[in-house]
């Protein structure tokens, strides 16, 4: 037998709550894991110096 259309609004709370289950999707990845860091904010373990320093990422300090 096929179901006949009820709008949203007659059905009752439960059905209401079964429909929106139905129809909600969920994320195929984690979008909290997938956002970018905040290049001004300070990462301890983020190394500070760049392999194209020219020194290879080692500071010599000359007086």
């Amino acid at each position: 037998m096929k179901q006949q259309f009820i709008p949203r609004e007659k059905l009752s709370k439960k059905a209401r709550k079964e429909l929106d289950r139905e129809q909600r999707q969920t994320w195929g990845i984690n979008p909290v894991s997938r956002k970018s860091e905040n290049k001004k904010h300070y990462n301890r373990k983020r190394s500070r110096f760049t392999p194209d320093d020219g020194e290879s990422g080692i500071f010599s300090f000359a007086a």
